[in-house]
């Protein structure tokens, strides 16, 4: 067992019998919010790490996997992405992210809960590193639901950075159908929406295998795909819906290149990751074919 007295331990509880511990050297903020409880902690292996209802988020060591991983191969997927919607998206990274693209020129980012916001703007400023500040960028606190619903604007790109759909999730009530299709009626023509799709390895797919299913009751065409994140210490799911081109055809992996080359300061994603990404194992594409949608 590793030495503790220097450390306190952070145990994030995954799924029944299967527990992740990180030793961490300070808790940077804690509170609880109308919608969750949050902190932000440190951890001598992956940095500043943030945490809501219990379940890591993100790390300072690799949050660009995952957020390069949920945002470029969507902005590769059109030819001159312009203006685009993050659903979620509280520390700032997925807006990080869509600002890279270099044909972008407005991004709103709609999150429900302003106090995690603040506290990622306080705390993690490197994950947004200025992006809020940027003129293109419009930050609007509150129900991500309500603004697809109401809104009458169409994008180019949405991005869903939520949640999972688990029930006491604030981010349940956007995994469903008649939300898919909500935001299916968001896009322009053409328009692609990725999202993040939970837990992808052998023995925690499930969940992810009935996202699938659901959103392919809304999208004619949804691709899955998936990235290892180390803070996660599992595969995670993406799919990526709309997408007139197959994303796994070696075209889109040339495009993915040509577009990650004029991307600045990309540190996952070009082609070789692209294909690495719709590369899936038999597991899972025997799963989806047997995965009941989520009710």
């Amino acid at each position: 067992m590793p030495k503790t007295e220097n450390f306190q331990w952070y145990v994030e509880s995954v799924a029944p019998g299967e527990v992740h511990g990180h030793a961490i050297t300070a808790t940077l903020a804690a509170g609880e919010s109308e919608f969750q409880r949050y902190a932000i902690v440190a951890s001598e292996l992956f940095g500043k790490m943030l945490v809501l209802d219990g379940d890591t988020q993100s790390a300072a060591l690799d949050e660009y996997i995952y957020h390069e991983a949920l945002v470029h191969p969507a902005c590769a997927a059109l030819e001159r992405p312009e203006r685009a919607l993050i659903l979620g998206g509280g520390e700032g990274a997925s807006l990080r992210e869509l600002l890279r693209a270099p044909s972008m020129r407005a991004v709103t980012m709609v999150d429900i809960d302003g106090a995690v916001v603040d506290v990622c703007r306080r705390h993690l400023p490197e994950w947004s590193a200025g992006a809020f500040e940027d003129p293109r960028a419009q930050l609007v606190i509150g129900d991500a639901k309500a603004f697809v619903e109401r809104s009458s604007e169409r994008f180019d790109v949405i991005i869903g950075d939520l949640t999972e759909p688990l029930e006491d999730s604030p981010s349940h009530g956007l995994h469903t159908v008649a939300m898919y299709e909500a935001i299916r009626a968001r896009l322009r023509s053409g328009g692609v929406y990725a999202l993040q799709t939970s837990m992808a390895g052998p023995h925690n797919f499930h969940l992810h295998a009935r996202m699938i299913a659901t959103l392919r009751l809304a999208f004619e065409r949804v691709a899955p795909y998936c990235a290892y994140v180390p803070a996660f210490d599992t595969v995670w799911g993406f799919a990526l819906c709309g997408a007139t081109d197959d994303p796994r055809s070696e075209q889109a992996a040339r495009r993915a290149g040509v577009y990650a080359a004029a991307c600045a300061g990309l540190r996952f994603y070009d082609a070789e990751a692209h294909r690495a990404l719709f590369n899936l194992p038999r597991y899972l594409r025997d799963a989806y074919a047997a995965a009941a949608p989520l009710t």
